[in-house]
């Protein structure tokens, strides 16, 4: 591990502050993606910046249209509130006790690994991210593998979720990581029907054919015969991009039968 130093502001306009445009710098939520990195010298930051305390970031507001949760509440948090139970059963399923204690929502949204559990849920209900200068709608927060639309110094403050009228989320866990090998996240919305998947591709993605058939007919048997192609999917150790193609189908049926 390279030496860094360590700053904890006691506010997110200070954090935001120390951050400036340094690209060395980094901020630090819950540090399960983080600490591995700088522990194998994948990243060698010059100052580590802590928002894990910070007060704007801890806040949960109800509001009759659905949710607001601070990018700081950990994924045992989230799993705990019961406005969104696709949401609480997603978040409550995300690797093991440490990652679920000590991960937070922001943290995980930030990072943007293809394989993240609550890129699904954000993209699938249609959320919205909101930073310490703008909000951004899902559907234009997740752009590559890693990659996302925030700036270099942008903070992430809180993830609005609207409450669906259903939802449901299904996936195929990774046996040692508990990472999502595919997962797919399907909801009814005052906008109309979402299906996100994750742990296919360099990053979350929607399904236009899946959810046209579900705005048909809400039922698993209206995804029969539908096929994602297998170009762009994920290829490793764990499963082909054929296999990967197969899953988003049946786990987008099994998602179908667990929305409520």
């Amino acid at each position: 591990m390279h030496p860094f130093r360590y700053l904890r502001p006691e506010s997110a306009a200070e954090a935001v502050a120390a951050r400036g445009e340094d690209d060395e710098t980094r901020y630090l939520a819950g540090g399960q993606s983080l600490l591995p990195a700088l522990k194998l010298r994948l990243a060698h930051p010059s100052v580590l910046i802590d928002i894990a305390r910070l007060p704007e970031l801890r806040t949960l507001r109800r509001h009759q249209g659905g949710l607001e949760a601070g990018a700081a509440l950990t994924h045992a948090e989230i799993a705990g509130l019961d406005d969104i139970p696709a949401l609480a059963a997603l978040a409550g399923s995300i690797g093991d006790l440490q990652i679920r204690n000590m991960g937070t929502l922001g943290g995980s949204l930030a990072h943007n690994d293809p394989a993240s559990d609550h890129a699904a849920a954000v993209l699938g209900l249609g959320a919205t991210v909101r930073t310490d200068r703008r909000e951004i709608a899902a559907d234009g927060f997740f752009l590559d593998m890693f990659e996302t639309a925030l700036e270099p110094d942008e903070l992430i403050v809180s993830v609005n979720f609207p409450r669906p009228r259903r939802a449901g989320y299904a996936k195929v866990r990774n046996p040692a990581s508990g990472y999502p090998v595919v997962g797919v996240f399907v909801a009814e919305t005052d906008g109309g029907i979402r299906v996100a998947v994750t742990g296919a591709g360099g990053c979350v993605f929607r399904l236009p054919d899946f959810e046209a058939a579900l705005a048909d007919n809400f039922r698993p048997g209206a995804l029969a015969g539908l096929a994602t192609p297998v170009n762009g999917l994920n290829r490793d150790i764990h499963a082909t991009a054929e296999y990967r193609a197969h899953l988003i189908g049946v786990l987008a049926g099994r998602a179908v039968e667990r929305c409520r």
